[in-house]
């Protein structure tokens, strides 16, 4: 499996390109501002064909980059609907401006093709399976995106701004609320094993079993017991 990240914008947010290997198809996840120069560069260096862009949530630093990258590759976004208002109205979704100079330098609105995300869904894309889980608590529709593991590599979790490398999301912008944020990473993150590799919005990967040792957020947390 080949995964090619970089962080993009002001905001430093993590974009990833997802295939099978070099020269295949692959899966965009998260282009966000300023991402699409360095989409462009990752397609080109792997000599890669995009089929679709999956979103983690709405907000601006992770879409904001989703009507070019779509428009020059003829793919459709995928987004949970309760988060896809914030493509056409990023400052409804962050409760204030972001800025009038920032905000020209964005094209904001929904691509051609938008397809909305489920909780349990199972995405085939690019010959890769994608397992969604809704994960409310940053926003009120962010995901996570969950793959097997492979030969080559252990399971891997892409999980939006839930969980970070010792930290989580926040929760102070509308649609975030914090008890709903716990309740997401119990369910969602705690059952994975200690090798899953996360690969986060914002800065470095890690591992379940890290985040379980020593993200003070996880700490005492025990994972919601299976139904018989």
């Amino acid at each position: 499996m080949l995964i090619a990240g970089f962080p993009a914008g002001a905001w430093g947010t993590n974009c990833y390109l997802v295939a099978p290997a070099a020269g295949e198809e692959c899966v965009i996840i998260d282009p966000g501002h300023q991402a699409a120069p360095g989409v462009e560069e990752a397609l080109k260096k792997h000599r890669l064909k995009p089929v679709a862009v999956v979103l983690t949530h709405g907000h601006i630093d992770h879409v904001a980059s989703v009507v070019p990258v779509c428009g020059a590759h003829d793919v459709p976004a995928w987004i949970h609907p309760e988060d896809r208002y914030m493509m056409s109205d990023p400052e409804k979704a962050l409760g204030r401006s972001i800025g009038m100079p920032l905000m020209g330098e964005l094209t904001v609105g929904e691509p051609d093709d938008v397809k909305e995300l489920s909780d349990g869904a199972q995405l085939l894309l690019a010959g890769m399976e994608f397992g969604v889980s809704h994960a409310p608590g940053h926003t009120k529709g962010s995901v996570t995106f969950r793959m097997p593991e492979a030969a080559d590599v252990p399971q891997v979790l892409f999980s939006g701004d839930l969980l970070f490398a010792g930290s989580v999301g926040r929760t102070d912008l509308p649609g975030g609320d914090h008890a709903e944020l716990l309740e997401s990473l119990a369910r969602v993150c705690l059952p994975l094993d200690d090798s899953t590799v996360v690969l986060s919005g914002h800065g470095p990967q890690t591992t379940i079993g890290r985040e379980r040792a020593t993200n003070p957020y996880l700490s005492g947390m025990d994972a919601p017991r299976r139904g018989m």
